[in-house]
């Protein structure tokens, strides 16, 4: 590190008056203007050999990448101190080649990215009126220094320009950004030491500007609502899957007495139906505009009935197995025939769920909310889920049911055709865990109405997988091949099995 204040020039090489882009060349003339007096008293020729001095010389040299260049060559080799203000970003790679070199301007992309921190702060948009007013300054020399590659290290202040009616005006320090704070670029704004223009007018979180950008509006309120094209699409596929398992259930209800029906257990092919016709209709509690109670409902209705939709599936798996064991001469599982067993397993697995629920609604239930943040110029109206947590552990012990009823599935998929029904689960389970696999990623990665939009979509897409998985081809042999719903034919299947 080379402190700034230990340089001292006392020959200047190169008197070309640079100017900035702008056309402001008042600097680089004052700075002629002050070599050649300093030229003038100690009889020193402007451009040419300066003489033997005591001390160390050095170069002040304008942002011409050329020039820069050329001068490091030579100055490079009698290690004379070369000063240049401009360019950093292309010199900044020339530090190995030319050690002698400092750079007096810092990186331009601390600037940049202190503008964008800046920016978010105050949540602005990128106008050119704004950048074209910014003067990001320091106005001490205070921790002011090289760094190991010749390039000026320096923090910023944020000056609030404050004009008054008498069209005078002065700079008040409201903020810096430090370059090097461990955490890297640091923006520090006091707010309550800026003093808006009157022409500035912010708009309220639930307004915003106009397209002449003067005057306020208010932001436009949205939700998943019945009105829009995405909401009646959810809406229609919600009753076209809820009057399909109505349907399904009015066949089984006829059909009650039928081999097909009475040989997986009845009374939990009741229960997976009515839990899938819950299941359709709590989608409805995602569309439209979200209120204390269909807040309170969404999650926790949806998860408890899901729960006993799932544990109904395992305890047919469960019975699938235990059923096929109890054929077998000698073995013990003839006992758990029965429906005692198989209300156990549901009993058991739901109320584990509610349990979660009720520990969610007792320390953070969910609530409605308004997000004016999302989506500029909207407000999002959508119900904040409390506890994210919680969220997540009901989901997780979704998914290990899921996973449970899937290797339990997947390991009796191969028992004797009259217990086939394991084959129908874990087609069924494949489906239902791909579905909310996918849904993480592609919720967190959705906002506002849209996130509503992929739960909802989850919901209809994994009920129709238990659905269409287990049920359709049943029904196909109840109304179309009546023929194989007979009890001869399942003893015919068995005779062949053994």
């Amino acid at each position: 590190m080379v402190p700034l204040q230990q340089m001292k020039v006392l020959c200047i090489r190169h008197t070309v008056a640079m100017c900035s882009r702008n056309g402001d060349c008042h600097v680089a003339k004052h700075m002629a203007t002050n070599y050649l007096s300093f030229a003038q008293e100690h009889s020193v020729s402007p451009n040419y050999l300066c003489g033997r001095q005591k001390e160390p010389l050095a170069v002040i040299q304008g942002g011409d990448y050329q020039v820069f260049f050329q001068m490091a060559s030579f100055l490079s080799i009698y290690k004379i101190p070369q000063l240049t203000y401009g360019l950093v970003t292309q010199a900044g790679n020339e530090k190995t080649q030319f050690p002698s070199s400092f750079w007096m301007s810092p990186k331009e992309e601390s600037q940049f990215l202190g503008i964008l921190k800046l920016l978010m702060y105050f949540r602005w948009t990128w106008l050119h009126s704004f950048l074209r007013n910014l003067r990001v300054n320091t106005t001490t020399m205070n921790n002011v220094h090289f760094d190991e590659d010749g390039e000026l290290i320096a923090d910023y202040d944020i000056l609030n320009l404050v004009i008054f009616s008498n069209d005078s005006a002065i700079r008040v320090k409201v903020g810096d950004l430090e370059t090097q704070a461990p955490s890297g670029l640091q923006l520090n704004i006091q707010e309550n030491a800026i003093i808006w223009p009157s022409w500035f007018n912010q708009c309220p979180e639930d307004q915003t500007s106009n397209k002449d950008k003067d005057h306020c509006i208010p932001k436009r309120i949205v939700f998943l609502s019945y009105e829009e094209p995405l909401g009646i699409i959810m809406a229609f596929a919600t009753l076209l899957l809820f009057m399909t398992t109505g349907a399904v259930l009015g066949i089984f209800l006829k059909f009650m007495e039928t081999p097909v029906v009475k040989a997986n257990n009845r009374d939990l092919t009741y229960i997976l139906l009515f839990s899938l016709l819950l299941s359709f209709l709590s989608s409805f509690l995602f569309i439209g505009q979200p209120g204390k109670i269909t807040c309170l409902l969404r999650q926790t209705g949806f998860s408890i009935i899901f729960s006993v939709a799932i544990s109904s599936v395992l305890a047919k798996t469960i019975m699938v197995v235990v059923a096929f064991m109890a054929t077998q001469p000698g073995n013990m599982m003839r006992k758990w025939l029965g429906k005692s067993l198989a209300n156990s397993i549901v009993i058991s697995c739901s109320s584990l769920q509610v349990a979660i629920c009720m520990i969610w609604l007792g320390i953070s239930p969910p609530f409605p909310e308004s997000d004016v943040h999302v989506q500029p110029g909207q407000i999002t109206l959508q119900c904040n889920e409390g506890s994210t947590t919680m969220f997540y552990m009901v989901l997780g012990y979704m998914g290990l049911l899921a996973a449970i009823c899937f290797m339990v599935a997947f390991l009796a998929r191969k028992l004797p055709g009259s217990f086939n029904e394991a084959k129908l689960i874990t087609f069924s389970m494949l489906v239902f865990c791909s579905v909310w696999v996918s849904f993480v990623p592609t919720y967190l990665s959705t906002k506002g109405k849209y996130m509503v939009a992929v739960q909802i979509f989850s919901i209809l897409a994994s009920s129709a997988g238990l659905l269409g998985c287990i049920f359709l081809p049943k029904c196909y042999i109840i109304l179309l091949r009546p023929d194989l719903n007979t009890k001869e034919h399942l003893m015919m299947k068995k005779k062949d099995m053994k």
